[in-house]
């Protein structure tokens, strides 16, 4: 049976090696890469200073707002500083808590920055300086573009951010991730910077990942703990509510012997993209 497409067939794909090695050699280059992430799309660059500032100023964001980061399951553990952690946590504890969360999709945490993370990709809340991973979780073949993007730069992480325009260009109080192509390239073709690697199949990328909605990824903090829950457990911290419920995070959480806390912004979910058919 031939496998269906749902993105034009002569885009770069995900699913073709040559297009695979081909974007990842326009990232080492110095462009940014928007591909398939999860069941969304995500805007992944060089962790250089001056390319992080070029995207923020792509998108429409201050130049100097800090980056987000992303790498492949081997080199999670290598960008935190596990001594940094809160009293009631343990090193292993968190590991087994990110392994299964992106055992089942797209997610994202914030934890202690190992000192090699540079300035511009760390931020420091609760007096810790912190970085925060956002990654495609382990089903998605986008595993194999950062694979050989992170071979092509010689690094442990990339930089990454939602493929969306700011609010700051828009005016709009929240501009949703992209989870088409055709929406990335509405907004980002006209960028000379920026090459796109789609989902082959755009409704099997969201069938891959059932539990989540098509949107930028839910965010859990372990740089500190809040009060303990009412099970007794210490609490994490949600600190953005995307594509992975509180409640389904929680549960998962709960498997792992902490409780969870929602962070003020964290209160109302994300919701995805809205595209005129």
């Amino acid at each position: 049976m031939t496998r269906r497409r749902t993105t034009d067939p002569g885009r770069p794909t995900l699913d073709n090696p040559d297009d695979v090695r081909s974007a990842a050699l326009s990232l080492a280059e110095g462009r940014a890469v928007a591909h398939g992430f999860g069941n969304f799309y995500a805007l992944t660059a060089r962790p250089d200073r001056a390319v992080v500032e070029r995207v923020n100023r792509m998108k429409g964001r201050p130049h100097a707002q800090v980056g987000s980061v992303t790498t492949v399951r081997e080199r999670v553990t290598s960008l935190f500083d596990w001594s940094r952690l809160p009293a009631a946590v343990r090193r292993r504890q968190v590991e087994d808590l990110i392994e299964d969360l992106f055992s089942l999709g797209p997610f994202g945490f914030r934890g202690p920055a190992a000192t090699r993370i540079p300035g511009h990709l760390t931020a420091t809340h609760d007096g810790v300086p912190t970085v925060q991973l956002i990654a495609p979780g382990y089903r998605c073949p986008s595993n194999a573009f950062l694979a050989a993007a992170l071979d092509r730069t010689d690094s442990d992480f990339l930089a990454v951010t939602s493929v969306n325009p700011s609010r700051h260009r828009t005016g709009a109080a929240y501009e949703p991730a992209h989870w088409r192509a055709e929406g990335v390239l509405a907004d980002f073709d006209h960028e000379p910077g920026v090459t796109l690697l789609a989902h082959e199949d755009e409704a099997a990328a969201r069938r891959r990942h059932p539990h989540h909605a098509p949107t930028s990824t839910t965010v859990l903090s372990f740089h500190h703990t809040t009060a303990r829950g009412r099970s007794g457990l210490p609490a994490l911290t949600l600190e953005r509510h995307g594509s992975l419920s509180a409640a389904h995070t929680r549960a998962v959480a709960a498997n792992h012997g902490f409780a969870l806390t929602l962070a003020p912004r964290a209160a109302h979910p994300l919701r995805p993209r809205a595209y005129a058919q």
